[in-house]
């Protein structure tokens, strides 16, 4: 069994099976991968992929594990030349950050352009997603570390660290009737139409937690990963707004009121 064959059945997994795209994207050849696809799967006795004539159909059950431990040992090769080279050259080497959208775009720019400006020669990665989605990738060792808002508690492998405090807040037109309220509340918020991010409304984010506290059922009517998507939809009027409060930006969405959601 060799490393190669390991990236090889990696790779056209995640090309969904198309051997010449993988074969491309690793600037070899197709008859070359699927030769050593084979010889893998003869030494291990079982077939990886399914196929119908010459193309590869789907992953077979055995595949889906043998797959999954590729994963994790190639993750363990990368990781093992990231420590080599960091400790030949403690300024230089790859750092793997994941996010949310919402965090990349407001609250990090200002941190990763100093960090660049003192590690030059250090080459950084920022992968984006759910605070589900990274915590995934925090926890199965694709990333450094993650940044997230919620999901981290989930993974009880992970040591989280508090980093900074952050508040959501609502979102709406200047002429809209939630503006006239002296004081906000969520039977008031729970009255309309909601847009807000993909996983505001998993069953387990403090936003639902609220809701269910008062016996209230938001009516979530659109979700999005980013916070200018969903600006962009309440705008439109499809429904009032929960974003991240560093989102809003008094000059660029003057034509929005954020009201303070605690």
């Amino acid at each position: 069994m060799k490393l190669q064959q390991l990236r090889y059945i990696w790779e056209v997994a995640h090309h969904d099976l198309n051997v010449s795209a993988t074969a491309q994207s690793l600037y070899t050849s197709q008859p070359g991968i699927s030769k050593q696809i084979r010889l893998l799967e003869d030494e291990l006795g079982v077939e990886i992929f399914a196929r119908s004539g010459k193309h590869l159909t789907h992953v077979t059950p055995a595949g889906e594990v043998i797959l999954q431990t590729a994963g994790e040992v190639l993750r363990k090769v990368e990781s093992i030349k990231q420590v080599a080279q960091e400790y030949s050259n403690e300024k230089k080497g790859t750092l793997s950050i994941a996010t949310t959208h919402t965090q990349a775009r407001y609250a990090l720019p200002a941190t990763i352009k100093s960090f660049m400006q003192r590690y030059p020669d250090v080459s950084l990665h920022m992968h984006q997603g759910t605070p589900m989605q990274i915590s995934e990738m925090a926890a199965d060792g694709t990333v450094d570390f993650a940044i997230a808002t919620e999901a981290l508690e989930l993974f009880s492998d992970l040591i989280m660290m508090p980093c900074y405090r952050w508040n959501r807040c609502i979102l709406v037109p200047r002429d809209h009737p939630l503006t006239q309220l002296s004081k906000l509340t969520l039977e008031a918020v729970a009255e309309h139409p909601i847009v807000t991010y993909v996983f505001g409304f998993t069953g387990r984010s403090k936003l639902d937690e609220a809701f269910v506290e008062k016996g209230l059922e938001p009516r979530v009517v659109f979700t999005a990963a980013d916070a200018d998507v969903i600006k962009t939809y309440v705008r439109l009027g499809l429904g009032i707004g929960i974003v991240a409060a560093m989102a809003y930006d008094e000059n660029k969405d003057s034509d929005l009121v954020a009201l303070d959601a605690g």
